[in-house]
């Protein structure tokens, strides 16, 4: 016959004093009893993977002992209706062993049962196995930088000594040209007249030598770095920032026209008497766009700050600022495909066409639609991926900036990635209305978003530019039949 497993009884009872002084859950629950008929109210402590039985919180101790690794906790099902007391906040824990049964609970409150299966559920000490490990693996990450900023200081502290070094060695030469010097003048006070004139010439002579083997020296150097890899790399890290500077200012600029030029005159157009277009469509169309330009001139004044300090240059800050922001181009890139929805939807509408178009011929639009300027902000991401690569191109390895550039780089292409799926849906809507501009009549057929773009060509006639759009071929002078 198999005898019952022995356990250390004097420290399973020390575990349950512990765990009702410092375990992570601690209270009342009921206890479903053996035979199925009846709940009874237990005290139960969690500590770690082991949850403890007492027959009430003042019990010394417990009266059973539950192992949770490999358990599963969940919510269970609700109880029919004859038993409505018990059909809410009603768990469950299974062992996954054969001839083990399912320990059921419940509680009074559902916010309680919820925290005790969280608690449950994360009781285990395979979640602590990988917790560690994570932990360990940022451990290890910030030991090799601790190690690189050692190496670093080492350095630091050896250029340091060398130059003390170099200034013990000048001041010893210094010290001995002033006695030299005393030595001359008071042989010169002891000397013939005569010579002095002669004395004057050579040293004159030896001082315009010297400063020409200084200049010599030091113009050798100066050449030597010039055309040294670093200071190649360093003059194109810099083109490529001042580049960056000006596609900035110019995006700012665009969006400045975005949301002066049309965003708030048509916001101002929604509250008149007779509104050619709703507020609730105009803040569809321009989701965000606002927020994205204010976003921006403060990093294009960051920016032309960090250039102030040239040739110092340091812009991983920059877009550490940026990057918790960039979920506001998501949503505007989720948005863009049914900004331009709205906005056909809205040119049906005569005098919002008109409208619209007298805002386009303002001289700061330069002809440009308001379509092509909602579009500039689905190419500003791509544009930054760009700068990154080209900045660590010329950015050397052990550069206090190039793991935070490397991140930012790494967070704009996922980014990039989510927005190219999203861009393509929109670029066909975009293309028809372009085209719908080009009919001197319009056609209220191509403001139709199901409609396909496939091709644009000329014909034979002169001036006169024909567009298969769907299942019609539309003519810049009029609409043909259909094909």
């Amino acid at each position: 016959m198999q005898k019952g497993m022995r356990l250390n009884d004097g420290h399973v009872a020390y575990l349950g004093l512990l765990a009702k002084k410092d375990g992570s859950r601690r209270g009342y629950l009921s206890k479903r009893s053996g035979d199925n008929t009846k709940w009874q109210s237990k005290w139960f402590a969690l500590l770690q993977n082991m949850l403890f039985c007492f027959e009430s919180d003042s019990s010394s101790r417990p009266s059973g002992l539950y192992l949770l690794e490999g358990s599963a906790c969940d919510r269970a099902p609700s109880l029919p209706a004859k038993d409505s007391l018990e059909k809410q906040h009603y768990f469950t824990v299974s062992f996954n062993h054969d001839n083990q049964k399912t320990l059921e609970l419940r509680t009074e409150d559902a916010k309680d049962c919820d925290e005790w299966v969280a608690a449950i559920t994360h009781a285990s000490y395979r979640n602590l196995a990988t917790e560690h490990e994570a932990l360990m693996q940022k451990y290890l990450h910030l030991l090799q930088i601790v190690e690189t900023e050692k190496t670093v200081a080492k350095q630091l502290r050896q250029q340091i000594e060398d130059g003390e070094i170099e200034i013990e060695r000048l001041k010893s030469e210094i010290a001995s040209l002033l006695r030299d010097n005393e030595r001359i003048q008071s042989t010169q006070s002891s000397a013939p007249s005569d010579d002095d004139s002669d004395i004057k010439k050579i040293k004159k002579v030896q001082s315009f030598l010297r400063g020409w083997l200084c200049r010599r020296k030091w113009k050798t150097i100066i050449q030597d770095y010039i055309r040294s890899p670093h200071a190649d790399s360093m003059r194109k890290r810099n083109q490529v920032v001042f580049s960056m500077l000006e596609a900035e200012a110019e995006y700012v600029q665009q969006l400045h026209i975005l949301v002066n030029n049309f965003l708030r005159p048509l916001r101002m157009a929604a509250s008149s008497k007779k509104p050619p277009i709703t507020h609730d469509d105009v803040s569809s169309i321009f989701l965000n766009s606002e927020t994205i330009m204010f976003l921006h001139q403060i990093f294009y004044q960051g920016l032309k700050a960090r250039i102030s300090s040239w040739p110092t240059l340091v812009l991983a800050d920059l877009f550490d600022i940026l990057l918790p922001m960039l979920n506001i181009y998501q949503e505007f890139v989720r948005n863009h495909q049914y900004s331009l929805q709205i906005l056909a939807h809205c040119k049906q509408n005569r005098d919002f066409d008109k409208l619209l178009k007298h805002y386009e011929a303002k001289p700061d639009c330069e002809e440009r639609t308001l379509e092509t300027f909602l579009t500039y902000p689905m190419f500003q991401i791509p544009r930054y991926i760009l700068t990154l690569h080209e900045l660590l191109a010329h950015t050397p390895h052990e550069h206090v900036e190039r793991n935070s550039l490397d991140y930012a780089k790494s967070k704009l292409e996922e980014l990039s990635r989510i927005m190219h799926d999203e861009v393509s849906e929109t670029e066909n809507i975009r293309k028809n209305l372009a085209i719908e501009r080009m009919i001197i009549e319009g056609c209220e057929i191509l403001l139709d978003t199901s409609q396909t773009f496939v091709r644009q060509g000329t014909c034979c006639k002169p001036a006169c530019v024909w567009t298969v759009s769907g299942p019609v071929l539309y003519c810049t002078t009029k609409l043909a039949p259909a094909l």
